[in-house]
């Protein structure tokens, strides 16, 4: 059965145009938002706070006023100290939940990695790019061994033990060792 393609139920022009009326009024909404903000902080504020008359007051009236608002300052201030203790202990209780969460969730599952295999070459082509010329064959600089020298071993002479001990004991049995350990190389 062939498809019809379907024309689509709006042109992009109008969908322009819709979408910049819908940000025109998404801005306009905004504004008016902001203005109510700070309409309302103004109104907050002139409610809270009574204007000052401090014209025609004595030295002592004014000692007092002083006093009054330095009262209210520190009633305030400790409000805030309280609110910002009671904001830190939350902020922490919900790290601890998440993090409790998390644990109960179980651990993390990682994805499965593929095996990707790239020889030292192809890694340094990557990382230097075209400065890359030496050639890395690590193969090429190893050396060679024979197995007739990893089968060949020193004899181990076995004798009386108690004999070994006497002779090596103090410092001419220390150098006795010493001598010993440099002949086989030399050989």
């Amino acid at each position: 059965m062939p498809e019809v393609q379907r024309k689509p139920k709006i042109t992009a022009s109008r969908k322009l145009l819709l979408k910049s009326l819908m940000l025109a009024k998404a801005k306009e909404c905004w504004e008016q938002e902001h203005e109510e903000r700070e309409a309302e902080k103004v109104r907050y504020l002139a409610e809270r706070i009574p204007t000052l008359q401090t014209r025609g007051l004595s030295l002592s009236a004014l000692q007092d006023l002083c006093r009054e608002l330095h009262a209210k300052v520190e009633v305030v201030d400790e409000e805030r100290y309280d609110i910002e203790a009671k904001c830190l202990h939350n902020t922490r209780e919900i790290k601890d939940l998440k993090l409790k969460v998390l644990d109960l969730r179980g651990k993390f599952k990682r994805p499965p990695l593929r095996r990707v295999r790239v020889s030292a070459d192809a890694m340094l082509r990557a990382l230097l790019g075209s400065k890359h010329k030496v050639s890395m064959d690590l193969r090429a600089n190893l050396k060679s061994v024979k197995k007739e020298d990893t089968e060949k071993e020193r004899p181990v002479e076995v004798g009386d033990w108690r004999k070994n001990v006497e002779a090596m004991s103090g410092m001419e049995g220390r150098k006795k060792m010493f001598d010993a350990a440099k002949s086989p190389t030399s050989q």
